[in-house]
């Protein structure tokens, strides 16, 4: 074996250990330079497994080798070559079977092995496999050879351990993907990637806002009419948290029967109620390390709130139906659209658990006090449209711009979204053939069948409140009947028209729904019996 021999098969190798390679390809480059080094007939590299070898590459050997597993005490020679810790000629006469007996590749016959040599593989300490080379010819290694594979031993151990540090980097990777990916789709709640987006100096004050305490732990409160983009202004608190490699938990508090809210908070135990079959994390365990918003906040009932405020103290919290303790580190965001002084004053919501919501009060303005802004959001929603439509170009016109400055959009950003995505179908619906320029005009836009915000409309004769609750009833018993009162005559005011008269009271069309039904009012505005 000549330097120059030695030099071309070992440069090529060493190049490969700081190359990115995958396992197999980085395994035939070894076993290919093993060959042009060793006058042998075939090669094999076998890991470990407990009490097996699996081979891993071969070369020279029948295809059905790579699928074999040789237990290590049924073959003396590999156990031998464990065994050894050092490379190992076996001698011409010895009596140890070999595992390759009749593997030889393009050999007819069962043609035995006459000569063979091997060493094990060490990686990072442990024992780690084998390399066995294997010649038809007796004598074909020298001791001249066998010097050479203890220099070779080291390369190849080197390559094996650049292979399994490469295959922990792609599996850490690969699973630190499908975290986040995991964290991103509970973060979004299903929901549109929008952007808190605009030049406007209260959407920059709420920016701004969202700098100074993002990184903090504080909990937050974000307040605002419905539709301006509470979940956004949480998603950003958490993007800008330490907690932003952790999950994000959403709850919609109004979403859920009061029945469930506890059981979705703090999670249950088998049996804890009808339908509970197994036991099941809440959203606050399902959060830990991360951040939890809870939207509607003010929906909460009193006894769920009691244990919340148990939760947000001590970080202590008991699945229902359980004794057990469980600890959350939790950072709180919640939202509203309600008054949540009010709602203190009213008896509906506790004051302890108000301050401790409120340690960070964050306002997100409305989107009639933005100013230009609609314009930004709208080129948003009408490339969102562009896209998803297959349209050359999609814009609006002059008139159509003004109409949308003009307007007051009791229902904020989320009614500007589905007003152009709706504007934006019904205009191609007019044009036939389907142009590649779309421009919606005011018309298209057809803000004039909206109802635009004008301010509360006070009833002609308003009912006044002592004579709405009889004598000697409380706080909480007043605001009821004064709060079922307006409801029906804002419904008697618009036949019925529950869009319309959510409008007029400022508040989402499904919030109005269950305010009355807590009421017990029916549909058609009348007090449940």
């Amino acid at each position: 074996m000549t330097t120059s021999t030695l030099l071309a098969a070992l440069v090529p190798l060493v190049a490969d250990l700081s190359q990115e390679l995958p396992e197999r390809e980085r395994y035939r480059r070894l076993l290919q330079a093993v060959r042009a080094l060793f006058p042998c007939d075939a090669v094999a590299l076998l890991r470990l497994e407990g009490e097996w070898l699996v081979p891993l590459a071969m070369d020279g050997l029948s295809s059905d080798a790579l699928g074999r597993r040789f237990r290590v005490s049924a073959h003396p020679r590999l156990q031998a070559l464990l065994q050894a810790g050092q490379p190992t000629h076996f001698p011409l006469g010895s009596d140890l079977p070999d595992p390759y007996d009749g593997l030889i590749e393009g050999v007819s016959g069962h043609l035995e092995v006459h000569d063979c040599m091997g060493c094990a593989l060490a990686v990072e300490g442990q024992p780690w496999g084998l390399l066995t080379l294997d010649a038809l010819v007796p004598g074909q290694f020298t001791p001249a050879h066998l010097a050479a594979l203890r220099a070779f031993s080291d390369l190849a151990a080197a390559t094996v351990a650049a292979a399994m540090r490469i295959n922990r980097l792609a599996a850490r990777a690969d699973n630190e993907h499908l975290r986040a990916e995991s964290y991103r789709l509970a973060a979004s709640g299903g929901g549109s990637a929008h952007q808190l987006m605009g030049h406007s100096l209260a959407l920059q004050q709420l920016l701004h806002e969202i700098e100074v305490v993002g990184p903090s732990d504080l909990t937050v409160l974000i307040s605002g009419e419905t539709g301006v983009g509470k979940e956004l202004v949480a998603r950003a608190l958490h993007a800008r948290s330490r907690r932003a490699n952790r999950p994000l938990i959403s709850l919609n508090c109004a979403a859920l029967p009061d029945t469930l809210v506890e059981s979705e908070l703090f999670g249950h135990v088998r049996g804890a109620f009808t339908g509970a079959v197994q036991e099941r994390q809440g959203k606050f365990e399902l959060a830990d390390g991360g951040t939890l918003f809870l939207d509607e906040v003010g929906e909460l009932p009193l006894p769920v709130q009691a244990k919340l405020l148990r939760v947000l103290q001590s970080g202590q919290l008991q699945r229902l139906g359980s004794d057990r303790e469980h600890h959350v580190d939790v950072r709180l965001i919640v939202a509203t659209n309600r008054d949540l002084v009010a709602e203190v004053r009213a008896g509906r919501m506790r004051a302890d658990i108000y301050h401790r919501l409120s340690v960070y009060p964050l306002p997100v303005p409305a989107l009639r006090e933005r100013g230009r802004d609609v314009l930004m959001l709208s080129g948003f929603f009408l490339e969102e449209n562009r896209t998803r439509l297959g349209l050359g170009s999609l814009r609006l016109d002059r008139e159509a711009q003004a109409a949308l400055l003009a307007y007051d959009w009791p229902g904020n950003v989320r009614e500007l979204e589905h007003l152009i995505g709706r504007s934006v179908l019904k205009a191609l619906g007019r044009h036939r053939p389907r142009p590649r320029i779309l421009t919606l005009t005011a018309a298209d836009l057809g803000l004039r069948e909206f109802v635009p915000f004008v301010g509360p409309v006070v009833a002609a004769a308003p009912v006044p409140l002592a004579s709405a609750v009889p004598q000697g009833q409380g706080l909480r018993a007043a605001v009821d009947a004064f709060e079922r009162q307006l409801v029906q005559d804002c419904l008697q005011r618009h036949d019925y028209h529950w869009a319309a008269a959510a409008r007029e009271l400022r508040i989402d069309r499904a919030n109005l729904a269950r305010l009355a039904k807590r009421l017990g009012l029916k549909q058609d505005g009348s007090a449940n019996a």
